[in-house]
C-alpha cells in the first residue's frame, strides 16, 4: 500500500471526501476558486469541504456542481450518498432516499425528539444509550449522520415539515439537562421557519390511537403519491398501501386536533426550557 493510500485509510468519510474532491479538482487544472463558481458556492466553502471540515457535511448541490464541473457523471452524489448510508441501518436507507424526495413530511414521536429536528447532543445520548459497547468514534459518526438528514431544506424546494411530538418527549431527560436546553431552544428555533410547524400533544389529551404508539412518518411525494414509514421492535420499513396509508393519516389528523396550536406549543416548549434552565 503506498504512503497516500494509507493515509487516506485513516480519514474519516467527510475527510475522504474533501481529498478526492481536491484530487480531481487539481487533475482538471482547477482553482479552488474556478470550482466555487461553477458549483455556486464560495471559495471559502471550498476549502472547507476539502479540508473536511464542511459540518454537518457537504450539500448534495455542491456534490452536483462537483460532478458537473470535473464531468465525473454523478460520482460525488454518489459518494456523498454513501456516506450517509454508512452511518444508517440497512433498514432505514430506504427511508432515507424516501425523505430526499418528499415534498411533505409529517411526523409523530411518542417518547423522544423526532430525528430530523434533533441535536447532534441529543442524537449522540441516544445512540450512546442504545449502543453502549460502540466505540466513541462510531456513536459520533451516527449522532452527524442524523443531523446530515437536515440537508432536505438546503434543496431549492424544500419540504414542509409538519412535527407532532407528545408532552413525554419533552420531559424524558436525554443526555443531561443541558443537552435537553440545547434541544429545546433547537426546537423553538427551527419551529420559526416557514417551512416547518411543530404541535405539542399534552398529556390531557389521553392516549392517542393504537397505531400512534410508535414513532411514524408520512411522506407526501412530488407525484402526489404518500407513503407510510412506522418503526417497530426490528427496525422500520415503508408501506404504499393506499389503506395503511390511510389509516395512518386518519390517526394523525385526530393526533393535530388533539394537540395544542401552533402558539400554545410554543408556549410549552418555552415553559419546558425555562425548567431546565433552572
Amino acid at each position: 500500500m503506498s504512503e497516500e493510500s494509507e493515509v487516506l485509510t485513516q480519514l474519516n468519510p467527510l475527510q475522504r471526501f474533501g481529498q478526492d474532491v481536491r484530487r480531481v479538482r487539481l487533475g482538471r487544472s482547477l482553482t479552488q476558486k474556478q470550482l466555487a463558481k461553477a458549483a455556486s458556492y464560495s471559495e471559502a466553502y471550498v476549502s472547507r469541504v476539502e479540508a473536511g471540515l464542511m459540518l454537518p457535511r457537504p450539500s448534495v448541490k455542491f456534490a452536483r456542481g462537483c460532478d458537473l464541473a470535473f464531468g465525473t457523471n454523478g460520482l460525488f452524489e454518489e459518494q456523498l450518498r454513501r456516506i450517509d448510508e454508512g452511518d444508517h441501518p440497512s433498514w432505514f436507507v430506504p427511508y432515507l432516499h424516501m425523505e430526499e424526495k418528499a415534498m411533505h413530511i409529517a411526523h409523530f414521536s411518542a417518547s423522544l425528539v423526532t430525528g430530523l429536528v434533533q441535536t447532534e447532543q441529543y442524537a449522540y445520548a441516544i445512540f450512546r444509550s442504545s449502543n453502549p459497547r460502540d466505540e466513541d468514534e462510531t456513536v459520533r459518526a451516527k449522532a452527524a449522520a442524523r443531523v446530515r438528514r437536515r440537508a432536505v431544506f438546503e434543496r431549492a424546494n424544500p419540504p414542509s415539515l409538519w412535527i407532532v411530538l407528545h408532552e413525554a418527549s419533552l420531559l424524558t431527560v436525554v443526555g443531561d439537562r443541558a443537552t435537553m436546553r440545547g434541544q429545546l431552544a433547537h426546537l423553538l428555533d427551527v419551529s420559526r421557519s416557514p417551512h416547518i410547524d411543530i404541535q405539542i400533544l399534552p398529556f390531557s389529551a389521553g392516549a392517542p390511537a393504537q397505531n400512534a404508539m410508535r414513532p411514524f412518518a408520512l411522506l407526501g411525494m412530488a407525484d402526489g403519491s404518500s407513503v407510510l414509514y412506522s418503526e417497530g421492535p426490528q427496525g422500520g420499513r415503508l408501506y404504499d398501501s393506499a389503506e395503511t396509508v390511510a389509516l395512518y393519516r386518519d390517526s394523525y389528523d385526530r393526533l393535530r386536533a388533539d394537540a395544542l396550536g401552533i402558539v400554545e406549543s410554543r408556549a410549552k416548549l418555552m415553559s419546558a426550557l425555562e425548567e431546565y434552565r433552572q
